[in-house]
């Protein structure tokens, strides 16, 4: 790898507490673009992304699960590499922070920091946000509430492990001076300053005591690494980096070219993080690109709102183009961006099918019609062909330029802007009009070559961004070529043009949209929900038989975590199947052997692949609490009445 050219980006582990949605996915796709953009250019790309599956956060949704701390993070690692996949990423490497290796190298570098005294053993006692995993004042809080998510915080004392943070300050200050670009957009870095720096950084926890579900302190095993050490150093963990000895990767990679990250966790990464590194003895990244956030209309996206847009279902839907298109020309440089489902369909419809995928198909079309699919360079320039060219010099320029910076919409635009001017030039040049005359087929044949090689500069352009529409453009040009000069193609032969980007009815696709959500929604609630009713008449009541039945056999259900499958006997010929939300509070080992009442004419449901003949009776002692109703004494087979 030639040091020169070597270009080390990363995005923010995505953390395991659920199925990232589409704001999350921004992360991914915006360094995707810029890694692609950067191998288009001649650089020798590392990308590397991954997954943060330690803290107490995780520990709670486990056993909220009814799993294993190990076997949760195992499942939401799992889709989250599906739905980085689903949108064509084209990462590296995913480092997991339960991984063999990052696990051991990180407390190697805990241990190194302690026995340098950059960590010190004391005593925490102040607010902690659960949500966020961070501890704050009373100072920090808003309105009494976390600064970072809003939510309710709750008292926290316990022994921890503090980073003497206040030790760096000016260390930090002076790089912040010195690499004025370090962080990106500017507003982030003098948030940084004012908001956290001037007051004086405050030593930070860096371990904790009253949660397992993290990596143990080697030489103090009532404490676990926190997150910030943990999650942070996968940077470097992931690159081979060891306080013993690293990697010739690790070496030939590190600093980091850029961090790709949120604006919710710029402080960590450009406080916190070089903080950490400063203490290890190694070069900080060279750039933490703090992007904003995808709101959902004026809301962040949110669960308990219930606005929640999931990428990898759009990608299913629109096609992962649409999405990548969406949210690298939608999303400004330093300010929210918003997404709904209006205006996605919006955006494809003017930007893809009617601006890009027009200028493509009618040009081909108009190549095959009258020249059977072949033209030539042609020498002479007209006044209309110079301001075209004109307008594709200087948004070539703008892209290179916006890219270079990491404003994609401003690349996305550069890009629009050339295409909405070649479809002025077929107006203007009227190519219709120049087939009729014979003595006009060099300026036909002209026109057209000037329209194919801006179509294949755009998909040059565009290339970081739409990866799949511009390789089918490539096809329908007959030529790979990535020169961003005209003229870099003298003759084209090109093939049949098919609808690149079909025109989407709103109507129609809102419709289905609906009825797709209405549908998984049902679904969900058929296989993760116990089914209630209302008040019923003596009438109904007697139509309810109760039997005893025994449980021979219970299983796990992998499609519900919920759910757990009992094999009934209760005294007639055929054993009955049925599915229980239990699995919370029993497991089936507990089960089986016990005999249970269950509703015996319930008619037949299919949950999450099971079909259940009946249902057991339990009581709900409280929020988190579900008891069976145990009847181990009462032969089976007999009806209660």
């Amino acid at each position: 790898m030639c040091k020169k050219n070597k270009f080390y980006i990363t995005t923010a582990i995505a953390y395991t507490s659920s199925k990232p949605h589409i704001g999350n996915a921004y992360d991914i796709v915006l360094a995707d673009m810029i890694a692609r953009y950067k191998r288009m250019m001649g650089y020798d790309v590392y990308f590397m992304t991954g997954s943060d599956e330690h803290g107490q956060k995780i520990e709670e949704k486990a056993k909220d699960a009814g799993v294993t701390p190990k076997e949760f993070v195992d499942d939401i690692s799992s889709q989250i590499k599906s739905v980085w996949d689903s949108l064509n990423t084209t990462y590296d490497k995913f480092i997991r922070t339960t991984d063999d290796y990052h696990e051991k190298v990180i407390q190697k570098i805990f241990k190194k920091l302690y026995e340098q005294d950059d960590i010190y053993k004391g005593t925490y006692e102040g607010k902690y946000c659960v949500p966020c995993e961070s501890f704050f004042t009373n100072s920090q809080l808003v309105d009494g509430k976390c600064p970072d998510c809003g939510r309710e915080v709750i008292d926290a004392k316990e022994e921890a492990y503090f980073l003497r943070l206040s030790k760096y300050q000016d260390r930090l200050v002076k790089y912040y001076e010195e690499n004025p670009d370090f962080i990106q957009p500017q507003s982030r870095k003098n948030e940084m300053i004012n908001n956290f720096i001037k007051p004086g950084l405050s030593d930070l926890c860096v371990s904790r005591s009253t949660f397992k579900w993290g990596i143990p302190v080697d030489f103090d095993n009532k404490h676990v690494v926190y997150v910030w050490i943990d999650a942070l150093s996968n940077y470097i963990t992931g690159v081979g980096y060891d306080p013993d000895g690293s990697s010739d990767t690790f070496n030939k990679l590190w600093p980091a070219d850029l961090h790709v990250i949120g604006k919710d966790i710029i402080r960590f990464h450009t406080i916190y993080w070089p903080i950490i590194l400063m203490a290890l003895d190694l070069p900080l990244p060279k750039k933490v690109l703090g992007h904003p956030w995808v709101l959902v209309g004026e809301d962040k996206m949110s669960k308990s709102k219930g606005n929640v847009i999931y990428a990898d279902e759009l990608a299913e839907y629109f096609s992962s183009d649409a999405v990548r298109y969406y949210l690298l020309s939608e999303i400004p440089f330093a300010q929210d961006g918003t997404i709904t489902y209006e205006s996605f369909i919006n955006k494809f419809n003017t930007d893809l099918a009617n601006t890009i995928g027009n200028l493509v198909n009618r040009t081909i079309a108009m190549t095959n019609k009258y020249f059977d699919g072949k033209v030539s360079k042609s020498t002479t320039v007209s006044e209309l062909d110079a301001q075209l060219l004109d307008t594709l010099k200087q948004s070539v320029e703008k892209y290179i330029s916006s890219m270079d910076s990491y404003h994609n919409a401003d690349a996305c635009n550069a890009v629009i802007d050339i295409a909405k001017r070649c479809n002025k030039y077929i107006d203007e040049t009227a190519p219709w009009i120049l087939a009729k005359q014979e003595d006009t087929k060099d300026r036909l044949s002209q026109v057209l070559y000037n329209l194919l090689e801006c179509i294949r500069i755009i998909s040059v352009m565009f290339t970081p961004v739409i990866p799949n529409s511009t390789k089918t453009i490539s096809q329908f040009l007959g030529t790979d070529n990535n020169n961003l000069n005209f003229g870099a193609v003298k003759d084209y032969t090109v093939g049949e043009a098919k609808p690149l980007f079909a025109r989407l009815d709103t109507e129609k696709v809102l419709k289905d949209i609906a009825e797709r959500q209405s549908q998984k929604i049902n679904t969900q609630n058929s296989c993760d929900n116990i089914i209630t009713t209302n008040q019923i008449s003596i009438e109904d009541f007697a139509k309810i038989e109760l039997r005893v039945a025994e449980i021979i056999d219970c299983e796990s259900i992998p499609k519900a975590k919920k759910l757990l499958k009992l094999t009934l006997d209760d005294g007639s010929c055929n054993q009955r199947i049925v599915a229980s939300g239990i699995a919370k509070w029993y497991t089936p080992e507990e089960l089986i052997g016990k005999k249970i009442i269950v509703v015996s004419n319930l008619k037949p449901a299919i949950l999450c692949g099971v079909e259940s003949n009946g249902m057991i009776l339990a009581a709900d002692c409280d929020d988190n609490c579900v008891k069976v109703i145990f009847v181990d004494d009462i032969p089976k087979g007999a009806k209660i009445r």
